[in-house]
């Protein structure tokens, strides 16, 4: 009976240690690879790519007005001060219709309250600048709202 009872022991403790060697070839005891963690799981979090999440965030106004300024410094030949002029200006217009559209109103209702920011940043760039300039600053803005308008209608006949 002892001899039985030792077999029976050491063939337990050889199955244990095997088991080791079994877990490790099928994946966590399953024959199949689908362990617990599914197939090909790992255990580390894959991060997603950092340059994505800085695309996501819209430009500031201060970066958008920044593009522009080199621009509108070249054709109408502004001055310092009168670039911090034209720079503060737009700057504060632009941010209000950001904060317009992130409010999301009606679209009459839009439309009203841009041609008021429209009316004080021409007030302010009125006062703010020699009138050849400010009439320079107003050809170019519809100028350049001009071309944009017939980019759009361009991309729409080709599409």
């Amino acid at each position: 009976m002892k001899s039985k009872q030792t077999l029976f022991l050491i063939t337990l403790f050889i199955g244990l240690l095997a088991m080791n060697d079994v877990v490790a070839q099928y994946g966590y005891g399953s024959p199949y690879g689908y362990g617990r963690y599914g197939r090909g799981r790992s255990y580390v979090p894959q991060a997603g790519p950092v340059e994505s999440q800085k695309e996501e965030t819209p430009p500031t106004a201060e970066e958008l007005v920044d593009e522009q300024m080199p621009s509108i410094t070249e054709a109408i030949d502004l001055d310092p001060f009168e670039q911090a002029v034209v720079r503060t200006s737009l700057v504060t217009s632009v941010q209000q219709r950001i904060e317009l559209q992130i409010l999301g109103l009606e679209p009459l209702k839009m439309k009203e309250e841009v041609e008021k920011i429209k009316r004080r940043q021409d007030a302010e760039l009125k006062a703010g600048l020699p009138e050849d300039k400010f009439e320079a600053f107003m050809e170019l803005q519809e100028n350049q709202f001009k071309a944009k308008k017939k980019k759009k209608k361009k991309k729409k006949n080709k599409g």
